[in-house]
């Protein structure tokens, strides 16, 4: 599952990726610096409003008003997530969640080993979203859609999220683009694991109150 990740880059630098403008006229260039990003946090997410991109400042995690009795999840499975009557308030309502990597936590030997997992490019990457985005509402969220690993990254057996090229990034929150299309993108077009790298870091980013560059840092190169 994609449960922390990092979202570092500024705003300028992930909207050049998507070749878009703000809606906004004034905007923080610094899209929020963070390097340790945990569920049930607020989250920096990109959505169309009339065609234009705006960045929303999000809840991660969203459950329908009758699941009461439950956490929010903060992933929603591809397999499942345009079928689902759980997610389908949220379906048709898509984001992206710009990133710089993620955390995955595997298990060596009697403990699990934290790696970082980020493009090849270094690039910012932009994970498929969707989520509630009305104004005034108390039940207002997102969550991260997650696919099979395919065998091809760290562990074999866990999901990571789906991340969208550029191109396709700008298709998903396209207001255009319709449900059955939308659903085949994430199912048909999502960057594969030989885009990826991922190294080993310190166990310090399990503590969601560090929050610093050095949670990144190879722990090899030390």
């Amino acid at each position: 599952m994609c449960g922390r990740f990092a979202q570092i880059s500024r705003l300028k630098e992930v909207l050049e990726e998507l070749a878009r403008r703000l809606e906004q006229e004034e905007v923080n260039d610094n899209l929020t610096g963070r390097y340790n990003i945990a569920p049930q946090s607020m989250v920096k997410i990109l959505r169309v409003n009339d065609q234009k991109v705006i960045v929303d400042n999000v809840h991660w995690g969203w459950k329908p008003f009758w699941a009461k009795d439950m956490q929010p999840p903060i992933n929603a499975r591809i397999e499942k997530v345009a079928s689902s009557k759980f997610y389908s308030q949220i379906w048709p309502h898509r984001c992206l969640i710009p990133a710089n990597g993620w955390y995955e936590w595997v298990k060596e030997g009697s403990s699990k080993q934290p790696y970082y997992i980020h493009l090849k490019t270094n690039k910012p990457m932009f994970f498929a979203g969707i989520g509630h985005f009305k104004e005034n509402s108390d039940n207002n969220g997102f969550v991260i859609i997650t696919a099979d690993s395919q065998g091809g990254m760290i562990d074999i057996y866990d999901r990571r999220p789906v991340v969208l090229t550029p191109e396709y990034a700008n298709e998903w929150i396209d207001s255009n683009t319709t449900l059955t299309r939308a659903e085949k993108i994430i199912n048909d077009h999502y960057r594969k694991p030989k885009d990826f790298d991922w190294y080993k870091v310190s166990e310090a980013v399990g503590n969601v109150r560090n929050q610093g560059k050095e949670l990144i840092k190879p722990i090899d190169s030390e």
